[in-house]
């Protein structure tokens, strides 16, 4: 569907020298970035685009006859951590509130305890100025971080990165909204349960009914009929 996906396992992504964004893409933010010219630019440039959505995956079957696998944001945490841990290497998690990061840090610390992290929590804006994004880059790159976790909604956190990704120094960086939530604790993740049959979507929908009802019934519905348009030839 015009976007080039991620189709290895998780195991296979590594923290290497060269610079690298990996950012994930769902149904939702497909449809978003159709009326989002500078988001879909910045999902495009992604030297990696993660299937987070179990729509991505079911496109991937019907349109190419791929099965790939479903890799939401927080495998992508904690696949990173683990690297990072085994290295003893540093991460950056810039976004949320200060007590979010505060509970982010002492689960980090007791969970992987070689991993040197710092953490910064910008202005609650809709937009940063010039004097706020300086700041940020420049704490940023006074850390020098092996991975730039950014924590913010999209799809600001993706424009983000992507128009300061050549100020800022780090090796990978990611943008993984809600996971700062899920990993701190203050937004319970779905169980186990629900992420096999694919329902992750639900208990989140019937909690957050206000903030998620538009990407259950607008955004995935205009995604299966693009996806349809795929398959059967009318889109190209």
């Amino acid at each position: 569907m015009s976007y080039d996906i991620y189709t290895n396992s998780i195991d296979q992504l590594n923290v290497t020298d060269e610079k690298q964004i990996i950012n994930t893409i769902n149904p939702h933010s497909y449809v978003t970035a159709k009326n989002d010219p500078l988001f879909e630019i910045a999902l495009r440039d992604s030297d990696v685009l993660l299937p987070d959505g179990s729509g991505i995956v079911l496109a991937a079957k019907n349109i190419h006859r791929v099965r790939i696998q479903k890799i939401a944001g927080m495998d992508l945490h904690i696949h990173l951590l683990e690297q990072l841990n085994t290295k003893s290497g540093k991460c950056f998690y810039m976004g949320a509130s200060q007590n979010t990061l505060d509970k982010i840090k002492e689960r980090l610390t007791r969970e992987y305890p070689n991993i040197t992290a710092e953490f910064y929590s910008p202005p609650f804006k809709p937009e940063f100025n010039a004097e706020d994004n300086a700041e940020i880059v420049q704490v940023v790159n006074d850390f020098q971080p092996d991975v730039l976790f950014v924590g913010m909604t999209a799809p600001k956190q993706e424009k983000w990165l992507y128009a300061h990704k050549n100020s800022l120094d780090f090796k990978v960086a990611s943008s993984i909204g809600a996971v700062f939530d899920f990993y701190a604790g203050t937004v319970q993740r779905p169980s186990q349960f629900w992420i096999d049959l694919h329902l992750e979507w639900l208990p989140r929908l019937l909690k957050e009914p206000k903030r998620l009802w538009r990407r259950n019934f607008v955004s995935t519905p205009l995604f299966l009929w693009d996806m349809l348009g795929y398959k059967i030839g009318i889109k190209k």
